[in-house]
Parts: structure tokens; C-alpha cells; sequence
């Protein structure tokens, strides 16, 4: 009980600081100096002007324009021709239906559509809680520690804090790894629940479509554990994806009236459009190819963790040294943690945890993240986009490894302490994540403010 009331404690505590944070970030980041927010924006302002799902056409990106505007800080005298930013048209509706009627509430005000997303990051969070509890049932401190560093990483607070649709895909991509989890543990989630996910997944954004691959590695897992007859699988399967081709084919039945056999996802449409956006094969015409790799590798890393406003201001590069050290100690860590876990004795409170579950959970995270960099990867074949925001749909399979990392420390240490200090020092693996918090803070005050 005291473990239960601790872990609630925490979670409110991580909740609340993470509002504040997101909502300070909201509320003093310069208008429009988010990566795409205009576009975005413009997508939520024309459902709510004209009560009609937009349609990306040419003249809806101007590369000059945008340059002009970056180059300026968008300077209010050069901010008329900002309606017909809309290069993100083509986006699946969910997000822009959703943020329609407090456009439509506030007049438009972009803070309110920024709170928003905003309020769409406490789930994301919540996810990371929830997840730590389905995969650590006996250890709550890494529950908490997770959802912390999902909570506190400054470039995802700065991305939650703007009008993206980011923060609605990588709620539903954390919400269908979580109900995934739960699925091959027991009979809670039912398949079709996961078809539904899957579903309103493909009306968000591109991105979260990957996760259709989990929710059936996860029937796949059941089934392969339970050794039913292959027709139980194939039921199952067919409940998961009825109900998402239902919802998705909508969608794509309305791309093909709009845009042509067979860009279902108006993807065609978009690369058409963007002309003069930063493509791959001509930044390795002007590189080479070694170059542009370590260069893409510098600004993903850098941009993973913090590189503000249109990818135009990163951190000062000791602080990205500071991280790469403390990943260098969570991997130790997590060795130490792996070591530890073989040397210990079953423990009779973690049955759950028998080889095959841990089997499938460590293959769903690591499907997860997995399809995350594939995904990214595949992104950067036609287009340079080295940000680091387009791996987050991995940020909790990572804070799974973080968290046992910091863990395996906590461990090893703990014989060293005193008898009565070890039931306080169990929630030491949490506190380390916590002044992330104080961290993005204080660059939204030093870096984000003073150079947008």
C-alpha cells in the first residue's frame, strides 16, 4: 500500500511539473518558431473557416518565403503571406478536427491551439507510467523514472508545446504499444480493441502506422504462446485489421477521389508540391556520402535531445557532451542491471514475469523502436530531415532502458548503505530523472527565448 500511494504521489507530482513546463514553453516560445506550426495551424484554421478537410495544391509551399520568414525571426511586417503557408494539407484529419473548435473558441489564438497538444502530452506521459507498471509490477520507482524522462526531455516538451500533430501520433503510437503489452499478458485488451487503435492511428499521421506492425506481432506472440490451431491467429488477425481498414479505408477512399490512383496517403501530392525542400541525394552531391552521414548522425543526435526553434538553435555542445556521457553510464548501468538479474532468485511476486512474457515484451519494445529508425531511415532516402522528433515513437522503449539503467546503479550501491536508508534509496532510480525538469526550464530561459 505504501509502494501504491507513492507511485500515485509521483506520478501527479511528474503531471503537474510537466504542465507547468509544457505550458511555460507554450505560452514564451516566439509565435511560429515551431518546426511547420504555421502549416499546421493553417490546416486547423481552414477546417474551422470553412468546415472542409483541405486539399494540398501548388502554391501552398514557397521555399523563398519561408526562408525570408525563418531568416527574420518572422518578423510581424512579413507575416501577410503566412495564410497560404499549407504544405501540411495533406495530412491525415484527426489532430485539425479535434483543434477546429478551440480555433473556432479562442479566434484563433495560436496559445490556446499550442495548450492544446499540450494537454495531448499528459496522456503521452500517462502512457509511460502505465507501460513501467505492465512491464516492472514489483518495482515502481521505474514507472515513474520513465515517465520523468518522457516528461522532462526538452525537445519533446518544445515539440508537445506547439500546434504539430506530433503530439496526437505519438499519443496513439504509446497507447497501442501499451495495449499491445497488456494483450499478450492477459485478457483485457481484446483484438479488436487493438483494430480500433490501429484505426484512429491511420487518421492521425503516417508515422503512427507503423505501430499496425506491433499490435499484430502481438497477436502473433499470444498465439504462438497459447499453441492454438493456426485458424485461432488468423480470427484474431481478422478482428484486429477489420475494424482499422475500416476507419483508415474512409480516408484513403477519400485521398483517391482527391488526388488519384494510388496515392492513397496524398503523399505524391505533398512531393509535388514541396519543391526546393532539402532532398537527400543532393545533399550527398554535395558532401559525399561519409560527410552527409556524419552530419546527419550530429543533427539527429543533437536535435534528439534539444535543437530549438526551426532546427536553428542547438545547445551549447558541452551540453551534448554531458548527455552522451550520461547514456555511456545508463549502458553501463544496464549491464550491471543484467548481471545483477542473473545472479538473483526468482521472485514469488513476479510471476508474471516468466520467460515468455518477458520474451514479448522485450520483443514488442524492441519492434517498436525498431520500426521507429526504419521508418526514419526510409523518410531520409527521398528528403534530408535529420530531426530528431521523428524518432520519438521510440522514447519509451528507450526510457525502458534508461530507467534499468540508472537501476542497475541503484543496485549495485545498495549493499554499501545503511540497513535503514535502503527502503528510501529504492526510489533513487526515479529522483535522478526528475531534475530533467529544472533542466528544460532553464533552456527554455537561456537558449529558447533569448536567440528565437
Amino acid at each position: 500500500m505504501r509502494h501504491v500511494t507513492a507511485r500515485r504521489v509521483w506520478l501527479l507530482i511528474i503531471i503537474a511539473g510537466y504542465v507547468f513546463t509544457a505550458g511555460l514553453y507554450a505560452v514564451y516560445t516566439p509565435d511560429w518558431q515551431a518546426p511547420d506550426e504555421p502549416a499546421h495551424y493553417n490546416y486547423i484554421r481552414q477546417i474551422a473557416e470553412t468546415g472542409q478537410i483541405p486539399v494540398i495544391e501548388m502554391g501552398d509551399w514557397d521555399q523563398a518565403y519561408l526562408d525570408q520568414l525563418k531568416g527574420s525571426a518572422f518578423d510581424p511586417v512579413l507575416l501577410d503571406g503566412l495564410p497560404q503557408i499549407q504544405y501540411e494539407d495533406h495530412q491525415p484529419p484527426l489532430y485539425y478536427l479535434l483543434g477546429a473548435p478551440i480555433y473556432a473558441l479562442t479566434h484563433g489564438d495560436l496559445t490556446a491551439l499550442r495548450l492544446y497538444s499540450v494537454s495531448l502530452g499528459i496522456g503521452i506521459v500517462l502512457c509511460a507510467f502505465l507501460v513501467g507498471r505492465v512491464i516492472f509490477p514489483a518495482r515502481p520507482a521505474l514507472a515513474v523514472a520513465m515517465a520523468a524522462f518522457v516528461a522532462f526531455l526538452p525537445q519533446h516538451v518544445a515539440i508537445l508545446a506547439s500546434v504539430n500533430n506530433d503530439a496526437l501520433g505519438w499519443l496513439i503510437a504509446d497507447t497501442i504499444l501499451l495495449a499491445s503489452l497488456i494483450y499478450v499478458r492477459d485478457d483485457r485488451i481484446r483484438p479488436w480493441m487493438l483494430g480500433v487503435m490501429v484505426g484512429v492511428a491511420l487518421i492521425i499521421k503516417a508515422t503512427a502506422y507503423m505501430m499496425a506492425a506491433v499490435a499484430l506481432l502481438a497477436v502473433v506472440l499470444r498465439w504462438r504462446r497459447s499453441f492454438t490451431a493456426p485458424r485461432v491467429w488468423v480470427r484474431e488477425a481478422a478482428l484486429l485489421l477489420i475494424p482499422a481498414l475500416l476507419i483508415g479505408g474512409l480516408w484513403w477512399l477519400r485521398n483517391l477521389d482527391v488526388y488519384g490512383f494510388p496515392d492513397v496517403m496524398g503523399l505524391a501530392a505533398h512531393d509535388a508540391v514541396v519543391v526546393g525542400q532539402p532532398r537527400t541525394a543532393e545533399g550527398i552531391d554535395r558532401l559525399g556520402f561519409s560527410a552527409y552521414v556524419r552530419e546527419g548522425l550530429n543533427t539527429t543526435f543533437n536535435s534528439f535531445w534539444g535543437q530549438f526553434g526551426w532546427m536553428g538553435v542547438p545547445l551549447p555542445a558541452r551540453y551534448y557532451l554531458a548527455i552522451q556521457i550520461a547514456l555511456v553510464a545508463a549502458s553501463a548501468g544496464w549491464i550491471i542491471a543484467l548481471l545483477l538479474q542473473k545472479r538473483s532468485t526468482a521472485n514469488p511476486s513476479d510471476e508474471l514475469h516468466s520467460a515468455w512474457l518477458r520474451r514479448d515484451q522485450g520483443l514488442l519494445l524492441g519492434a517498436t523502436a525498431a520500426l521507429a529508425v526504419a521508418a526514419f531511415l526510409y523518410y531520409n532516402t527521398e528528403f534530408q530531415q535529420f530531426q530528431g522528433r521523428y524518432l520519438y515513437p521510440l522514447l519509451i522503449p528507450l526510457a525502458v532502458i534508461l530507467a534499468l539503467g540508472v537501476d542497475g546503479w541503484r543496485a549495485a550501491l545498495e549493499p554499501l548503505l545503511p540497513s535503514r536508508w535502503r527502503s528510501y534509496w529504492s526510489w533513487i532510480t526515479a529522483l535522478v530523472f526528475l531534475p530533467m525538469m529544472l533542466f528544460a526550464l532553464w533552456l527554455l530561459w537561456r537558449v529558447v527565448v533569448p536567440n528565437l
